[in-house]
């Protein structure tokens, strides 16, 4: 079963070489830090340096520009920031006294259980008596000559201790800033010869592949960028507002400082929220203006992080909400802060890397936002646990933007034909094939309701067709909604579209389902059953009235039928002379008969359910 998957390609030597690239990871962050930090802006501002490079400026001199640029907007942002830091701490001493109510407050409401415990326990149980001094106490107590205080002082520091002390704590940021902005400019200047050189590792013969491996990269972490750029600032932006509305001071600094905590996976918006809360809590006697605060905080989050991250990350980054936990948390463990900041979009290079790079196929099958099965395969997974109702909500989000016939070409009949060759191999057990049959039944008769009227509702173990042919049980459950001849007689000339199968459960399914598709579109689609043994009259829908019939869909056979099939085909062209007869191959239908021996039997071979749709469409005008 793991042939093709990417877990058959784990090898010894691949385990070996993963574990000497985390060690490598870890113990040579500081000289990796400061490199992917730089390659990671390098993809966030060529865009930028693109813009200038058209706009006619030499490579340096947009490369200097696009830098000083984003340089001038984080200083500014920064000095800002500790413009507005300083402000709230020379505020602070007017809030003392409700900081002191609140402590007060908070002291007792927490201290008063256990109080009230220890007087309860008190009541029940009396106090031991005090133990008797002992003979070495008494002498101690007696003793005058007691041991005197010694006072430790600091050593006094001077200005020039302060300023070497406060340069030395800056020393390691600003240093590795530094470092990182040398990197930045000159992976920013050569850009193409990287690009070139990376090529040039990858061989001749993977350019292409390489070339479509670095531009999905860089096009997948810029957009990423913009897009968390725009909704964070959008967060902060209306952060602040909300906070100014509501009478806080310096609502701009909380606003600026939320958007920009949201940069950091997770934990940076619990912080915003945290300080937020503090800061709020202190200025305020009361509790009801940090709650309101908090609360508004809080729905802005849950409406954000569920509604607009998954529709614009999704359509940007590439990664699944889980991957972005996993990744954060890895990160964080190897490269601590820093490696936090940078896990979306390393995660990232790497997802995009196992699109192109079979070594890495596994890190985007287990971290990308792509399923790694198709909607017919997940389809069939949840028949076999007997999950319904999940298919139901699948397929009904589908239908509203396609039809039935398409539902059935790309996901449900796709989907069953897996069932089929499970079932013919033995891959699947009794209780799972019924399982598959009774979610057949559930999701086709819950996506196509064939008519207004309600339908009496019976048990489903009542139904003896459901055990062993389900395209049967569907056609007794729509007659008992339509009546004999699944409908009226009564109906224009060739306005009928009978569709047509042997006595088998393949067919019946298969005719069943095209049906409902047809009458989906409000076309008077009907089925019946033919075969050697059969005698086309009275109880057959329409081949006692030949001339109500437009057209003949015979569910295409298999080798084993291939004979009765074209028997049955010779007596329908005899019943109804001047009908079109029309089969739909399947693709993916394996035990489909060779074309050869089929096409000269009918008047048109189609290829999907919506291709029949199409072909009644052009039919009903000429039909009227």
């Amino acid at each position: 079963m793991l042939e093709n998957s990417p877990l058959s390609r784990l090898s010894a030597s691949a385990v070996v070489t993963a574990s000497c690239l985390l060690g490598l990871l870890y113990f040579g962050r500081d000289v990796l830090q400061p490199i992917a930090l730089a390659s990671i802006l390098s993809l966030a501002i060529a865009p930028l340096v693109r813009r200038f490079r058209r706009s006619g400026l030499p490579r340096m001199a947009a490369t200097l520009v696009s830098v000083m640029l984003v340089g001038m907007c984080v200083v500014g942002l920064s000095t800002i920031l500790a413009y507005q830091l300083v402000a709230v701490a020379g505020d602070m001493p007017k809030y003392r006294a409700a900081i002191t109510t609140k402590v007060d407050s908070l002291r007792a409401l927490t201290e008063r259980p256990f109080a009230l415990i220890q007087a309860e326990l008190s009541a029940v149980s009396p106090a031991p008596p005090a133990p008797a001094p002992t003979r070495r106490g008494a002498a101690l107590a007696a003793n005058p000559n007691q041991p005197i205080p010694v006072e430790i002082r600091a050593p006094r520091v001077t200005t020039r201790d302060a300023i070497a002390r406060a340069f030395a704590l800056a020393w390691g940021p600003v240093g590795s800033a530094g470092v990182v902005l040398v990197l930045l400019v000159f992976i920013l200047l050569e850009h193409e010869s990287l690009r070139d050189r990376l090529i040039r590792l990858a061989g001749q013969g993977e350019t292409r592949r390489t070339i479509k491996a670095l531009s999905d990269a860089t096009t997948g972490v810029s957009r990423f960028f913009f897009s968390q750029f725009i909704v964070n600032v959008t967060f902060g932006a209306l952060i602040g507002l909300s906070l100014w509305a509501a009478g806080v001071p310096h609502a701009a600094l909380w606003g600026v400082l939320s958007g920009l905590l949201r940069f950091v996976p997770y934990l940076g918006i619990l912080l915003a929220g945290a300080v937020i809360a503090l800061f709020v809590a202190a200025i305020d006697p009361g509790w009801k203006l940090a709650l309101s605060c908090m609360s508004l905080f809080v729905a802005l989050e849950m409406i954000v992080a569920n509604f607009v991250e998954p529709k614009v990350y999704g359509q940007s980054s590439g990664m699944s909400p889980l991957a972005i936990i996993v990744s954060a948390l890895f990160w964080a463990a190897i490269w601590g802060p820093v490696g936090l900041l940078l896990s979306t979009p390393l995660t990232l290079c790497l997802v995009v890397a196992g699109r192109h790079v079979r070594s890495l196929e596994l890190v985007t099958t287990l971290l990308g936002d792509t399923p790694s099965v198709n909607a017919a395969e997940r389809l069939y997974q949840r028949f076999l646990v007997g999950d319904t109702n999940a298919i139901i909500s699948d397929a009904r989000a589908f239908l509203r933007q396609c039809s039935f016939a398409r539902y059935c070409d790309q996901i449900l009949l796709p989907g069953l034909a897996l069932s089929a060759a499970d079932t013919r191999e033995g891959n699947i057990d009794q209780a799972q094939e019924e399982r598959v049959r009774l979610g057949i039944a559930d999701v086709a008769a819950a996506l196509t309701p064939v008519s207004s009227a309600p339908a009496r509702r019976q048990r489903r173990r009542d139904v003896s067709l459901l055990d062993t042919n389900v395209g049967a049980h569907l056609r007794r459950m729509r007659e008992a909604r339509l009546g004999q001849w699944q409908g009226s007689l009564d109906v224009p000339v060739h306005s009928i579209v009978l569709c047509c199968g042997l006595r088998s459960a393949r067919d019946d399914l298969l005719m069943e389902l095209l049906v409902r598709a047809l009458r989906e579109v409000s076309v008077d689609a009907r089925s019946v059953t033919v075969g050697s043994e059969d005698a086309p009259g009275e109880d057959t829908p329409g081949l006692d009235k030949a001339d109500l019939v437009s057209s003949v869909f015979l569910a295409y056979p298999t080798d084993a039928t291939l004979e009765a099939w074209r028997k049955a085909a010779i007596e329908l062209r005899v019943a109804l002379p001047d009908a079109l007869f029309v089969t739909i191959r399947l693709p993916f239908d394996e035990r489909a008969a060779h074309p050869g021996g089929v096409e000269d039997y009918v008047d048109m071979i189609l290829r999907s359910y919506e291709e029949g749709l199409a072909f009644v469409s052009q039919e009903k005008p000429a039909a009227d």
